[in-house]
């Protein structure tokens, strides 16, 4: 037992460091970007996680026929602007924000109901360190109340 002690103080700082972490994101999430979304109410989900320069992350959600939602995408300073796209089930784009001055959030509404993949992306910064920046990146969503 005693020679496994090393290994598992290890596996016990690494799974509480990545908790101290995810748990600084959702903070983050609920500090700075959530206050983007208004006059929007938020859908009371926190989407947030670390992310390093050149990585890119997907998330699935279903938007429903006449609701009026805003997305907000929004990182850490020591970021890049973050990229997104918003592609539907057919892989149409229904939006990308480098074609929109890199804007931060997306108001819209569907015809129809269906289930939206949000494409994020953080770019590699121009002034490229020997190390990538890491750091926190939410995607916020929010309706209007009819």
């Amino acid at each position: 037992m005693r020679k496994y002690l090393p290994i598992i103080i290890t596996l016990a700082s690494v799974l509480f460091l990545s908790q101290s972490v995810e748990a600084q994101c959702k903070g983050f999430a609920k500090k700075l970007c959530k206050l983007e979304l208004a006059p929007y109410i938020h859908d009371g989900n926190y989407h947030a996680a670390i992310l390093t320069e050149g990585e890119e992350a997907e998330l699935y959600k279903t938007f429903y026929k006449g609701q009026k939602y805003r997305i907000v995408i929004c990182g850490a300073e020591a970021l890049p602007a973050i990229e997104f796209q918003i592609v539907d089930s057919y892989k149409n784009v229904l939006f990308d924000n480098t074609d929109h001055d890199m804007a931060s959030k997306w108001d819209f509404s569907l015809e129809s109901s269906q289930q939206l993949k949000v494409v994020i992306k953080v770019p590699v910064s121009a002034m490229q360190a020997e190390f990538p920046n890491s750091g926190c990146v939410a995607i916020m969503f929010g309706f209007q109340e009819e």
